[in-house]
């Protein structure tokens, strides 16, 4: 039986880009709080509870991003020119996010203010930067000659407004439950009540891009409502609502790690639900993976790369987690 080299390099982008999604996004989240953190202390104990782990954090998107390159030059060659404004932003927001996390922790007086304003707006701008990107692309993007045929302003919409809103909030709750696992006291019962405010909204806004989803394009209304696929996609759903019962049973039970889990799981079943929507599309609804994708003997041979690659950071990185396991006091200092 032959292997299906487009298909496996699909499934191993996309668990690249969630793992981002998924291990940036509590940065990301940190970030977003930032201003809703009493007094400089707090706001530093949250930078460190991030430090060991945040850089290597982004590992996962520059493997989605060159991944995407290499092996669906395509797909690459037409997202890029529709979606420039929102990659610049993103990149912009995540470079002084970057600058800001270091520079906070040695600048002093009004200087320290600056960096901790560029540590949060760069982390909001590259989450709604990533959000509209996400929208635009769920919409769909006009292709003509295996080439973009849109215009400067296409991701630009309500529907793309509504995700980039939703990822913002997303991000925020998965840092406040990274928040409730890292720390103690005041800033554990504040991100808690960030939690208990932050969640029904989340819960609110997915419902929103999942009820507006299926009526952008005739494809996605038959994926999520014809029959036979009814039956699997609406498992998604049924997944989401025991996530969010989870959510809310680990906030009143004060369980440390279940509030974290349980919208790690909220994030993954949605990303799960946008897989739903667009297979076998990687640019709906013009490309599909197999016309996206490089000649066999290309992926076969970043295959063989991949093999190593991937196992070898999963393994630094649940080693740098597990190193840094536990509560993080305000004595811990950033080195």
């Amino acid at each position: 039986m032959m292997i299906d080299l487009p298909f496996i390099w699909a499934g191993l982008i996309a668990f690249a880009v969630l793992a981002y999604v998924l291990l940036d996004g509590f940065d990301l989240g940190i970030g977003i709080l930032f201003p809703f953190l009493r007094g400089r202390e707090e706001r530093h104990l949250a930078m460190n509870s991030i430090a060991p782990v945040w850089d290597g954090n982004e590992t996962w998107l520059v493997m989605g991003g060159g991944g995407l390159f290499a092996v669906f030059p395509l797909a690459y060659a037409v997202v890029m020119p529709a979606l420039y404004p929102l990659i610049i932003v993103m990149l912009l927001g995540l470079v002084f996010r970057g600058v800001a996390f270091e520079f906070v922790h040695r600048a002093k007086g009004a200087m320290q203010g600056f960096w901790e304003f560029g540590f949060w707006g760069g982390s909001l701008l590259a989450a709604l930067a990533q959000g509209m990107a996400l929208g635009a692309l769920v919409q769909g993007i006009r292709v003509e000659d295996r080439a973009y045929a849109g215009g400067n302003w296409d991701w630009l919409t309500p529907f793309s407004g509504l995700t980039a809103l939703a990822l913002a909030v997303g991000y925020a709750t998965l840092g406040a439950t990274w928040l409730i696992l890292k720390t103690e006291g005041e800033v554990l019962e504040r991100a808690r009540r960030f939690v208990r405010l932050l969640g029904p909204v989340l819960i609110a806004l997915i419902g929103l891009v999942s009820l507006a989803t299926p009526f952008l394009r005739p494809e996605y209304l038959a994926r999520w409502f014809g029959w036979p696929t009814v039956a699997y996609s609406a498992v998604v759903p049924l997944l989401l609502a025991g996530s969010a019962f989870l959510l809310w049973h680990g906030l009143r039970t004060r369980h440390p790690l279940q509030p974290f889990l349980a919208t790690v799981a909220i994030f993954t079943l949605s990303y799960a639900g946008l897989g739903i929507s667009f297979y076998p599309h990687i640019v709906p609804p013009a490309l599909t993976i197999a016309e996206a994708a490089a000649p066999d003997g290309s992926l076969l041979f970043l295959l063989a790369g991949a093999a190593v690659l991937i196992p070898v950071i999963l393994a630094y990185t649940a080693y740098s987690y597990w190193v840094f396991r536990g509560k993080v006091r305000p004595e811990d200092g950033y080195h």
